[in-house]
């Protein structure tokens, strides 16, 4: 695969489904429920479906095809990935297994089973040379972590029926002493992140959708956070990985489908 692929202009959203079993809740399956953003879900979605890796390990089709009998689903939201750069540095073939073949499990599983299929990607598909990215701007990761990710596109724009999310969410606080003051993003906490992908799901969104906040520095969103907090300042450079410096998105499609007056992103979802 070329690191100059260039993704297709994201389709304009279908109107919303009245089926409100269906994106409404109760037969959504999500994986990767532990991790950040599936605790974040559970608070504001519990009716979905959260099985453990145990018992839905995308790495096992046939496991997770037994599984998926048992109930009655609409939508697969797959969450579930390893997403550490530097780790992934060191071992990249966990993130082939789990982020390249393990989506491409999915996306199979979601297609044999006329499901739609909703994926979370990252921010760091791409270059990083000059920020406000569009859904159909040219795609060119810098890290192994973003290429297994961008992989994991690659399978689920396979599937008719699907959603890529492209975002960048963390905790609040802010988990670290210090925070890049020359990498500029849309990052904003992973509460108002979930906010913002639930509302999508329930607007029945399809296609590619950016999912984030205003273009700021990882500096300036660590210090938003908690602006009592001393934070310190750290550069790109000394990251030990390769960090791409501007993945800010271009959420103008988002706030399209969420017609928000003040621009898709509420007040109590900010706190």
């Amino acid at each position: 695969m070329s690191g100059a692929n260039e993704s297709d202009p994201a389709p304009e959203p279908r109107a919303p489904s009245r089926r409100t079993e269906g994106a409404g809740g109760a037969r959504i399956l999500f994986t990767g429920g532990s991790g950040l953003l599936g605790s974040a879900f559970r608070k504001i979605r519990p009716e979905y479906d959260y099985p453990s890796e145990t018992v839905f390990d995308v790495t096992d089709y046939r496991g997770m095809e037994a599984y998926l009998r048992r109930g009655a689903y609409t939508t697969i939201f797959h969450a579930a990935a390893f997403t550490s750069p530097p780790k992934i540095d060191a071992d990249p073939l966990q993130a082939l297994e789990v982020n390249v073949i393990g989506t491409a499990n999915v996306v199979r599983l979601a297609m044999a089973h006329r499901l739609k299929l909703i994926y979370v990607s990252t921010d760091y598909v791409f270059r990083g040379d000059r920020g406000r990215y569009r859904e159909e701007d040219e795609l060119h990761p810098v890290n192994k972590y973003a290429w297994s990710k961008l992989g994991g596109e690659c399978a689920v724009r396979l599937s008719d029926d699907s959603l890529i999310l492209r975002t960048t969410f963390g905790p609040a606080p802010f988990p670290y002493p210090k925070a890049f003051v020359d990498q500029w993003t849309s990052r904003e906490s992973v509460d108002v992140i979930a906010g913002l992908m639930a509302r999508l799901i329930d607007r029945n969104a399809r296609g590619v959708v950016h999912v984030g906040g205003e273009r700021k520095t990882v500096y300036e969103y660590a210090t938003s956070l908690d602006p009592a907090r001393p934070i310190g300042e750290l550069s790109i450079k000394d990251a030990g990985f390769a960090a791409p410096a501007d993945t800010s998105l271009d959420c103008a499609l988002m706030k399209k489908i969420l017609l928000a007056p003040d621009g898709g992103i509420r007040k109590e979802e900010r706190t």
